[in-house]
């Protein structure tokens, strides 16, 4: 019997072979200042943060994706990625068994020095750690570069573009005063040098304690009724409005609370560094017009 041979499969096998060792050399800058050079375009990634998860599946480089941390849960496919831990208790030894060629990590929530140990196994490390809205479409850039994606720069002009009509429609609007509630106990907030801080600018809105020596202060309640905000709002942890967020009504001296200004931007939609910011962005400007309307 003459053998059979599946010219086909080895054609694409070949073709495919040739792609993957003909590839380039990539490299970009993190958000930390730091060089990250691959020998080839990232094949097996290893996320360390939710919305670092989510940036990869925004570029269209899900299937490179070979772990993550607790609470990578968008897009539903996400929630199928073996667990490393958690972003601030991730296993050095549970990331090496994946056999990772890049890791994403996020600087302020990971903390360098426990991202130290991973970097010791000599797998390069790419730092995220965007701070105004620009910078997101920045990241999904440099990620995709890294995942070889075919167009890395498509993924940002589509957020540039949504994130400038925004800009274009509220950021020069009057000004509102806004206090931006992380959680009641303690009573937390976010300063100037927060994304969350330029979410409220873009929307044409000032933050009350923008000039927080620290990113995520925590504040009194004096604090907040000597700043008499026009506006508070709130996140809270899932999708429902916090029941402490009506508290501020013990004080209806505050301009806020006399005008019925209590707002809730479901975290997940604000607070995680991904193009859906710009959903919660959207609402953020909505709440502020509808405080202008009333004042």
């Amino acid at each position: 019997m003459k053998p059979v041979f599946r010219t086909g499969l080895l054609l694409v096998g070949l073709l495919t072979t040739a792609a993957f060792s003909s590839a380039e050399p990539v490299s970009v800058i993190d958000d930390l200042g730091n060089k990250v050079s691959l020998d080839r375009p990232a094949q097996r990634i290893v996320a360390l943060a939710p919305h670092i998860v989510e940036m990869v599946y925004a570029v269209g480089s899900g299937d490179k994706l070979v772990g993550a941390v607790n609470y990578s849960d968008y897009p539903k496919a996400a929630q199928k990625l073996p667990r490393v831990g958690t972003y601030k208790a991730f296993s050095a030894e549970a990331i090496l068994r994946l056999n990772p060629d890049l890791i994403l990590a996020w600087h302020s929530g990971n903390g360098s020095q426990r991202v130290a140990p991973v970097q010791a196994l000599g797998i390069p490390v790419y730092f995220s750690e965007p701070r105004a809205l620009d910078d997101i479409g920045l990241a999904l850039e440099k990620i995709g570069v890294l995942a070889g994606v075919e167009n890395p720069a498509q993924a940002k002009l589509e957020f540039t573009a949504k994130l400038e009509t925004l800009r274009s429609q509220y950021s020069h609007q009057s000004p509102v005063s806004v206090f931006y509630q992380v959680w009641n106990q303690p009573l937390q907030t976010l300063n100037g040098e927060h994304l969350i801080s330029d979410i409220i600018r873009l929307c044409g809105g000032e933050n009350v304690f923008s000039d927080a020596k620290i990113l995520a202060p925590q504040i009194s309640v004096e604090s907040i009724l000597r700043l008499n905000p026009q506006v508070i709002v709130a996140s809270g942890m899932g999708e429902a409005r916090p029941e402490w967020l009506d508290e501020w009504k013990r004080w209806p001296s505050l301009v806020a609370v006399k005008n019925q200004q209590l707002k809730f931007i479901p975290p997940d939609l604000i607070q995680r560094h991904t193009p859906r910011v710009l959903q919660g962005a959207k609402l953020m400007c909505e709440h502020l017009q509808q405080a202008r309307n009333v004042y």
